[in-house]
């Protein structure tokens, strides 16, 4: 008779376990047990069809963390083959990941705010989605907390990011048909992003440039971009206009305004044009004027709402950091430059 595939279980927790979910508060222990169907499969996808109420996401992550063994041997590879009757227990635990979408109560800088969206001033520092190495603390907790709308939505209506170290201005829905709206309009190019740089070397030439270089994964370093041949690597199309505002013999300020919207795109472009923002490492910049971080605002957001039509303009003073460095470096800045 052949043996069935079948797990030994204490009740079923409560809740299914993935991104967005809550976790069971105290872990669970069931016996697993490899039947012939399951001869050759990987570890994690075993223990899919055998725990179907589970993310393989959330498994993959369980056994990483050592919860699951085999006769008394922890087993951390979500790829190791099984055999058929092979049998071990898994503990159900929480993981950082599986409890990283809940609320906190983190202050938001709320600019505006109606039923159908919101435009945050978010600080630098501030992580915008939950991901390895920060899995709580994020605008995204934030924002489960402020509005219990906000669970409904996929990424709590989050429609485009800001890195950690960038501040300024953010849009986030607060509905569905909002969010929608919102994520057409932003690839319809329907939303003008204006960002202050202070970037290093002095700006020779004409005070306005656009540069049009795709930006794809640096195929020597891939934790960063890279201005790519996209007949050689992959990468999409981006553009980016930038204006100089300021100069000095150190550095010089400038205005960015996005076309596109591509990861790192306005640290890539400046790097790549011989002006790296200031304290921005991964892109060949240096701490100075006083800066520990990415010389980088959004300072300006506009945009039609897309329920009601009005035309809507923000804008975010710069933080007191950047108004420091301005002043290290001898540099002024007036916010109607923020205009394009």
């Amino acid at each position: 008779m052949k043996e069935s595939n079948s797990i030994i279980s204490t009740p079923p927790a409560d809740e299914e376990l993935d991104d967005g979910v809550d976790s069971p508060v105290e872990a669970e222990s069931r016996a697993w047990i490899i039947g012939e169907a399951l001869h050759g499969s990987r570890l994690d996808r075993a223990l899919v069809e055998l725990i179907p109420e589970f993310s393989r996401s959330y498994l993959q992550q369980l056994i990483e963390a050592g919860a699951v063994t085999q006769n008394g041997v922890t087993l951390r590879k979500p790829a190791l083959k099984v055999k058929a009757g092979e049998h071990g227990v898994i503990e159900l635990r929480p993981t950082p990941q599986s409890q990283a979408f809940k609320p906190e109560a983190i202050p938001l800088q709320i600019v505006f705010e109606d039923p159908h969206l919101m435009v945050i001033n978010k600080p630098a520092g501030l992580v915008v989605h939950p991901a390895p190495g920060n899995w709580s603390g994020t605008l995204l907790n934030g924002l489960l907390a402020y509005d219990t709308q906000a669970a409904q939505l996929p990424r709590a209506g989050i429609v485009h990011r800001l890195d950690k170290d960038t501040s300024g201005l953010m849009v986030v829905a607060r509905t569905r048909a909002t969010m929608e709206a919102l994520v057409r309009l932003i690839a319809q190019r329907e939303v003008s992003r204006q960002y202050v740089a202070l970037a290093h070397h002095p700006w020779h030439g004409p005070s306005r440039r656009d540069v049009d270089a795709p930006i794809g994964r640096d195929p020597r370093n891939r934790l960063r971009m890279a201005v790519v041949d996209l007949a050689r690597h992959a990468g999409k199309p981006a553009r980016t206009s930038i204006e100089q505002l300021a100069n000095c013999e150190l550095g010089c300020l400038l205005r960015c305004t996005l076309h596109t919207g591509r990861t790192h795109q306005i640290r890539v472009h400046l790097a790549s044009i011989g002006h790296p923002l200031v304290a921005d490492e991964l892109y060949g910049g240096a701490a100075a004027a006083g800066l520990q971080r990415q010389a980088l605002h959004a300072c300006r957001l506009a945009f039609t709402h897309p329920m009601t039509g009005q035309a809507l303009v923000f804008r975010a003073p710069l933080p007191d950091d950047l108004q420091r460095a301005l002043q290290a470096w001898g540099l002024g800045y007036n916010a109607k430059q923020d205009d394009p």
